[in-house]
């Protein structure tokens, strides 16, 4: 497809260089095209593909190792198979930019995470090439079997593959889906793109061989003749046979575990390798057997990029970086960070109290748990990619008189609602929950907004909630926490900086379930839960300038909320305003409930400002604060025609 000509020299004097342009890639925009490509010339399209990237997410942000991983396998699996009408699903999302560029959006991949461009993530109404959305991990499996299974229903043909990273493997999730698959007699592709873990390795050339011949239809049509003979010898002797068929493979591969879930194995191939990847894809596609086919793939994050092949963890999720030295962008702020207060301050907690122990859920270094770990490794555990496992394994250690701290982002500990409620809540033990990245998180969109966890968490009984302002009140309701020892406790918290310059070195704890006055007024009320107390205290100062006094209360606590506090509010008030950076049916409605219960209502107007009833697109936090109307001149022009009594305001 290319001639010499077109091809530019990768390397010069023995040194990398970054390519100036794409011309594989002004030709291939869809997998149509790629298909016209010799084999031969898909090494240079993967390495253009890797320079895009690059450079792109240098700028943008984004998940840059992972993605640079799998550029073979992307292009393999376009190249195999032909999507969109076979359905090729991507785990979390992480590693789809590659697949991005190959399916239509090559031309607007400069836009990644940016507002009005497209997602990090698949997304269903991005592209027909998306046959499911995602986010969060470990679901391309169950999905992957929904559609096999609805594929097999409407009597179609296509294939159905699913990739899903060794990480995400560790979740019980992934195993039930394969579980269930391998009872079923229904054609489903599972690649297993193991970057990390190495669950097994390639040895060579043997192991290559192997896998082809494994992959091979010859070999598997010999495999259902055995299959088929087995089933009319005698019960006993047939068990028998399995047994020896499938552990005699297992041994030889390394896939007994897959083989007992029901699940014919093939590997493990080398993922960079197109000499591999494309016969043995190409097997797989033409095989006829209606069975899980599992194919484990070894991969390495960072592939291609140096920077990011030494530091895999660090870059996994990246701000803007120089592409040259790999040195991330200065932050624009030096005031300490959320994560940093929790993270130095459960350190000096648990250097007091040899009782306290760190859980996190495969995110050592995004909740800041990596300094604890570094200090205290015998008290840390991270248990993986098992946000339910985390929380009962935390209920577990309470029983026993230990005090864990369970530090795991807003949008994942959704995925553990049961275990809070059945094995923590009803059982009143202290666990205590660090709740990161709660409230909205820019780029990364709705499926990491944080912005339900008050509405799960306040309504369980003997639950205590609370929500900093600012980094110093974090450092004080940790201390709090780490006093509560006959219910569990909860602390949410945003992303990025906080307002003061600085941390405090010892911090008091305070006193359960009060809330404080931040500003005099004697018009309007706004009682501020969380990080919104600057833009609250900045919506008094433009209601001063139209003539509108108002007073400025910290609630710190969604549960037990300072009662007394919101009755002098509602009756000293011509109107009072709920701010909260989460959805309906949390704080406020508590608030609603309990000024409705004693015929506060009918003295005072209250509205509640909180996130709208829609999912808010990636975009920068400023604007996803202005889109919501929680930002300083939103939460004015609400309270102020309130105060005019414009009641379609709000």
């Amino acid at each position: 497809m290319t001639s010499d000509g077109d091809k530019k020299k990768r390397k010069e004097d023995g040194t990398e260089k970054q390519l100036i342009d794409f011309p594989l890639l002004d030709f291939v925009q869809f997998p149509s095209d790629l298909k016209k490509l010799p084999v031969e010339d898909l090494p240079y399209l993967a390495e253009e593909i890797r320079q895009e990237i690059i450079r792109v997410v240098s700028k943008t942000g984004g998940h840059l190792g992972a993605s640079l991983g799998v550029v073979e396998l992307a292009i393999a699996l376009h190249y195999v198979f032909d999507t969109p009408n076979d359905k090729l699903i991507w785990d979390v999302g992480h590693q789809s930019y590659a697949h991005k560029i190959l399916t239509g959006r090559g031309k607007q991949f400069h836009t990644l995470r940016q507002e009005h461009g497209i997602s990090g993530f698949t997304r269903r109404s991005e592209s027909p090439y998306d046959p499911f959305g995602a986010g969060h991990s470990s679901t391309s499996i169950s999905a992957g079997v929904g559609m096999a299974v609805g594929r097999d229903l409407r009597y179609a043909k296509h294939n159905v593959i699913s990739v899903i990273g060794d990480g995400s493997m560790s979740a019980g999730m992934a195993f039930e889906a394969l579980n269930n698959a391998g009872s079923m007699n229904t054609r489903l592709i599972v690649v297993l793109n193991d970057n990390d873990m190495s669950i097994a390795r390639p040895v060579g050339g043997l192991s290559h061989h192997l896998s082809q011949i494994i992959s091979s239809k010859p070999y598997m049509t010999l495999r259902q003749v055995a299959l088929d003979m087995a089933s009319r010898l005698p019960q006993f002797v047939k068990r028998t046979a399995l047994k020896v068929e499938q552990h005699a493979k297992g041994f030889v591969t390394g896939g007994t575990l897959f083989e007992e879930l029901g699940c014919y194995y093939v590997g493990p191939i080398d993922g960079h390798s197109f000499e591999q990847l494309i016969p043995i894809l190409s097997n797989i596609r033409d095989a006829k057997e209606d069975c899980p086919i599992l194919v484990h793939v070894v991969t390495h994050k960072g592939k291609g990029y140096e920077p990011a092949e030494r530091s895999p963890s660090k870059y996994h999720g990246v701000t803007g970086f120089d592409v040259e030295t790999g040195m991330f962008e200065p932050q624009k702020t030096t005031r300490p960070t959320f994560t940093q207060a929790f993270s130095e301050t459960l350190v000096s907690l648990a250097e007091k109290d040899k009782k306290i122990t760190a859980i996190t859920a495969a995110m050592p270094s995004g909740t800041g748990l990596d300094l604890f770990a570094e200090k205290f490794p015998d008290r840390f555990f991270d248990v993986g990619i098992a946000e339910q496992h985390a929380v009962t394994f935390a209920a577990g250690m309470a029983c026993e008189g230990i005090k864990p701290f369970v530090a795991i982002y807003s949008s994942f500990l959704q995925r553990a609602y049961d275990q809070i409620v059945h094995d923590v809540a009803l059982q009143s033990l202290p666990v205590r929950f660090a709740i990161d990245r709660a409230g909205f998180v820019g780029e990364d969109g709705a499926t990491h907004h944080g912005i339900f966890d008050l509405a799960f968490l306040c309504h369980i009984p003997n639950m205590i909630v609370m929500a900093p302002s600012d980094q110093v009140e974090l450092q004080r309701m940790l201390v709090t926490m780490a006093n509560i020892d006959d219910k569990p406790s909860a602390v949410r918290y945003p992303r990025g900086a906080g307002p003061l310059p600085d941390l405090c070195e010892n911090s008091e704890p305070l006193e359960i379930g009060k809330g404080r006055i931040m500003r005099e007024g004697n018009k309007v009320a706004l009682l501020n839960l969380g990080a919104r107390l600057k833009a609250c205290m900045d919506a008094a100062d433009l209601l001063a300038l139209e003539g509108i006094s108002a007073t400025v209360a910290d609630a710190r606590f969604a549960k037990p909320f300072d009662e007394a506090l919101l009755k002098e509010l509602a009756e000293g008030h011509q109107a009072l305003a709920v701010i909260e950076e989460g959805v309906q049916g949390g704080f406020g409605s508590m608030v609603m409930t309990w000024l409705a219960n004693r015929g506060l209502l009918e003295k005072t107007k209250v509205r509640f400002i909180t996130v709208p009833d829609r999912f808010i697109e990636h975009a920068t936090m400023e604007s996803q604060y202005k889109q919501a109307g929680l930002d300083a001149p939103s939460i004015a022009a609400t309270v102020k025609a309130m105060v005019m009594g414009d009641e379609a305001a709000g």
